[in-house]
C-alpha cells in the first residue's frame, strides 16, 4: 500500500514539474514571437523610411511652395530615428502616415508628378511597404494577447509572476487616425 501511495505521488510530482516546465516554456515562446513580430515591424517602418527621401526629392521638383508638408515628414522621420519605446515608434509612425497622406495629396494637384514612371514606382513600394507595416502591427498585436492572456489567467500568473513576465504594450494608433476620413470631390 505504501508502494501504491509513493509511486501516486510521484506521478503527481511529476506531472506538475511537466505542467511547470511547459507553461513555462509557452511563455518564452511568446515573447519571442512579440520581440520577433516587434522586429519586423521595425524592418518594415526602416524600409518605409529609407523610401521617404526618394519620395520628398521626387515631389519636391513639382511642388516647390509645399514647404509644409515636406517639414512634417522630415520631422516625423526625425523621431522615428529617436524613437526608443514602442509607443514612442507607434506616435512617429502615426505622424510619418499623416505625413505621407499630405504629399500623396499633394501629387494629385500635379498631373505631370502624377504621372512620372519615379513617382509611380515609389508610391508602389510604399503602398506596399504600408500593407506590410499593418500585417506586421496585427501580427504583433495578436502575439501580445496571447501573452497578455497567459500571464492574467490562472494558474500560469503564478509562473509568469515567479518568472517576472511582464505584459507588453500594443501598437495602437491615435485617435486622430481612427477619425472618419472626410472625401471631397
Amino acid at each position: 500500500m505504501a508502494n501504491a501511495i509513493l509511486w501516486v505521488v510521484i506521478a503527481v510530482v511529476a506531472i506538475l514539474i511537466i505542467w511547470f516546465v511547459a507553461t513555462y516554456n509557452r511563455l518564452i515562446s511568446l515573447r519571442n514571437r512579440i520581440d520577433n513580430a516587434w522586429s519586423q515591424i521595425d524592418v518594415q517602418l526602416k524600409r518605409r523610411f529609407d523610401l521617404i527621401p526618394n519620395l520628398v526629392e521626387t515631389v519636391k521638383g513639382y511642388a516647390k511652395h509645399e514647404k509644409e508638408t515636406f517639414k512634417t515628414v522630415t520631422e516625423a522621420r526625425t523621431l522615428m530615428m529617436k524613437a526608443t519605446s514602442i509607443k514612442d515608434k507607434a506616435k512617429a509612425d502615426n505622424m510619418l502616415t499623416e505625413g505621407l497622406k499630405s504629399i500623396f495629396a499633394v501629387a494629385e494637384a500635379y498631373p505631370k508628378l502624377e504621372a512620372s514612371e519615379n513617382f509611380k514606382m515609389l508610391q508602389e513600394e510604399l503602398a506596399g511597404t504600408e500593407s506590410k507595416i499593418a500585417y506586421s502591427r496585427q501580427f504583433y498585436n495578436d502575439n501580445v494577447l496571447s501573452l497578455n492572456e497567459s500571464i492574467q489567467k490562472f494558474p500560469t500568473n503564478i509562473i509568469a509572476g515567479m518568472f517576472a513576465f511582464k505584459e507588453k504594450e500594443y501598437f495602437e494608433v491615435t485617435k486622430e487616425e481612427k477619425k472618419a476620413i472626410k472625401v471631397q470631390f
